[in-house]
């Protein structure tokens, strides 16, 4: 399934393109590495690259986190190929103040109070969001091979548990997955909305 065809005849004006990949290393840790590109339909002035032509990066900008299997950042490499202006490499060095910290619920504060504003660059901090839910897909299903039963350890909830609708307490999912989870009480709108059918 795809959007709707549009109502309207549309002009595409911008594209971005973000790759993420997630790669399991020897040493045990593991690099996850996300690059951006921007680019425009139309060729523009600009004072520091003289032109930007349609189709050339705006920006580009690549990002690697190697972090271990408990989430947390040991070290950081970001890379600008392509900004406005000849200062935007300069913000790259402040990603290392990244490294020790975990990527967990409420990790985003912590990046903002980092590399937030003029201690970074916008679009590496964009970049942050994909990369750390790439991480999340590439070390979670590994570490819960290890594990015969995801309940083993009742005092250690889940790491899905309450991050979507499919893993909500309430959830169907949640109760075949981690019973000792599931909370038939706690319902989601989805739950308590009609389906077309009635």
């Amino acid at each position: 399934m795809s959007l709707s065809k549009p109502s309207t005849n549309r002009e595409l004006i911008h594209q971005r393109y973000i790759e993420c990949q997630g790669y399991r290393r020897d040493d045990g840790l593991w690099d996850i590495e996300g690059h951006l590109v921007d680019t425009k339909t139309y060729s523009f002035p600009n004072h520091d690259r003289g032109e930007i032509t349609s189709g050339e990066p705006i920006h580009e900008m690549w990002l690697r986190l190697t972090v271990d299997e408990d989430f947390i950042i040991r070290d950081v490499e970001a890379i600008t190929d392509y900004g406005p202006y000849h200062i935007c490499p300069d913000a790259t060095h402040s990603f290392n103040e990244l490294k020790g910290i975990q990527i967990r619920p409420g990790w985003r504060k912590e990046i903002n109070q980092r590399v937030g504003g003029v201690n970074g660059c916008t679009h590496l901090r964009e970049l942050l969001g994909p990369v750390a839910t790439t991480a999340f897909q590439a070390i979670y299903p590994i570490k819960a091979r290890r594990h015969l039963k995801p309940d083993s350890n009742p005092q250690q909830p889940p790491l899905l548990l309450s991050t979507c609708h499919a893993y909500a307490p309430g959830s169907e999912v949640v109760k075949r997955l981690w019973p000792a989870y599931h909370r038939p009480d706690e319902k989601t709108k989805g739950d308590n909305a009609k389906s077309p059918a009635t």
